[in-house]
């Protein structure tokens, strides 16, 4: 990286921001207390708010969401006349999944080949760690030249929408020029990337039904409607033979014209073994980026271990749509629940619960922001030019965010490119990822501060 002032303060200060990172990563905040205990996430919410108030944010608070759970608001004046932007990230986390897999603890920040490791490293308490990189950049090298408000949310990996919630109830709160959420990730590690468009998302929970009680599969099998059976039959209907999410009515043949994925690039990414085949058809972008995807969470049956010979009397499973760009949740949930009604076998009892969703995005590239930002990745990512791509996952927020504030420019960036593994056991950021994008945001804060007195 060519040095510069801002530059060469983020890379004094990178000792400290792993410090830092250590500490919130140690906090267990999973946003769900049948799994972790709350106090874990409420000891982030206050480490986020004790450093803002140390970086001298006023009306810092932790604000107590529909959810359950809090979301941390701290706001920085800026000069007079100067535009306001909103700085977002979340410091709940995914669970570990298994913990054995984890070569190091997955709540302990390790430092191993060239990256640190922990659950929520780069998702997403790296994100709040790069916003504070950044204003501590700017404020050593003549002052933030915005106002500067940070949204840090906590439930944001439950899709439970406590922050979209509160937002709606107060309006006022998160009003900005500009919001840059620290969310998203570099297309490749070292090719500066702003995330345009996101898919929405739904879950919905399944329960089947068919019998009173289990029953010898001896004596009643072959006749008697096993629940299990009829969920594998249901669950199956919503893909094709070659593995494309089928909702009946929902379109999935939309094409994604922008940044393309090479499909030896995505194979190594997601680890897919030897010999298997991808599912679905069209380009990788396509189907990550403009198509529905559907895919079962997990599934309520008997395990291997201790099953008996039964016809199951009930099973349940857990669904996630993604919903492409274009398309209303609201909608695609209409069409995922008639689905299911109408390919559940054997009439049997079907149960259905939506227990959360959220709507797709997409960001308008041709903003005054979008220039600022992309002069900002060339310095900070000498001789690369920044690139727009999608993102198959979801933020909810954004779309709330953009209801209420339609006149403001959104920009997503952030620490997830393909090798942080995001929820997945080993997640890890790049520290000089971190370090890239902290110079990138205070630059884009710079640029942003001058296009709008221009």
């Amino acid at each position: 990286m060519s040095q510069n002032p801002i530059a060469e303060t983020i890379a004094s200060l990178m000792p400290r921001a792993k410090a830092e990172l250590t500490e919130l990563v140690a906090f267990q905040s999973v946003a769900d207390w049948a799994q972790f205990p709350k106090s874990e996430s409420e000891g982030a919410a206050n480490w986020v708010a004790d450093a803002l108030r140390a970086e001298g944010f006023q009306d810092v608070a932790l604000l107590d969401t529909p959810d359950g759970t809090q979301s941390v608001y701290g706001f920085l004046p800026g000069p007079e006349g100067a535009p306001t932007v909103l700085l977002y990230a979340h410091y709940d986390v995914q669970p570990p999944l298994d913990d054995d897999a984890w070569v190091s603890p997955a709540f302990e920040l390790t430092e191993r080949d060239g990256r640190w490791y922990g659950r929520g490293a780069a998702d997403c308490k790296g994100g709040f760690i790069m916003h504070l990189l950044a204003l501590r950049a700017l404020k050593a090298n003549g002052g933030v030249p915005v106002g500067v408000k940070v949204i840090v949310e906590g439930s944001e990996e439950q899709g439970t929408g406590g922050l979209q919630q509160y937002a709606e109830a107060h309006p006022e709160l998160l009003t900005a020029d500009t919001i840059v959420i620290g969310d998203a990730g570099n297309f490749r590690l070292g090719l500066p990337t702003v995330t345009a468009t996101l898919r929405g998302m739904t879950l919905v929970k399944v329960k089947i039904d068919t019998l009173g009680g289990n029953l010898h599969s001896g004596m009643f099998g072959g006749v008697a409607p096993d629940a299990l059976a009829a969920l594998i039959r249901l669950l199956d209907s919503l893909r094709s033979a070659d593995g494309s999410t089928t909702v009946d009515g929902l379109a999935s043949d939309a094409v994604w014209e922008g940044l393309q994925y090479p499909e030896a690039d995505f194979r190594a990414d997601a680890k897919v073994l030897d010999g298997v085949g991808l599912i679905g058809e069209g380009t990788i972008a396509d189907r990550l980026w403009a198509r529905p995807a559907v895919t079962v969470l997990g599934i309520d049956c008997p395990p291997v271990v201790g099953a008996t010979p039964s016809v199951h009397a009930s099973a349940g499973a857990l669904i996630s749509l993604r919903v492409p760009p274009g398309v209303d949740t609201a909608e695609a949930i209409k069409l995922l629940e008639a689905h299911l009604i109408a390919h559940t076998p054997w009439q049997a009892k079907l149960e259905l619960e939506v227990v959360g969703q959220g709507q797709p995005f997409q960001a308008d590239t041709s903003s005054p922001a979008y220039a600022s930002m992309a002069a900002a990745m060339q310095v900070a990512y000498p001789g690369q030019e920044m690139q727009v791509s999608g993102m198959g996952g979801s933020i909810p927020l954004c779309n709330t965010l953009t209801s209420l504030y339609p006149e403001a420019e959104m920009l997503l960036i952030g620490l997830s490119e393909p090798e942080a593994q995001i929820h997945a056991v080993n997640e890890s950021v790049s520290p000089e990822e971190l370090e890239r994008l902290s110079v990138a945001e205070a630059l884009f804060l710079v640029n942003y501060a001058e296009s709008k007195r221009g």
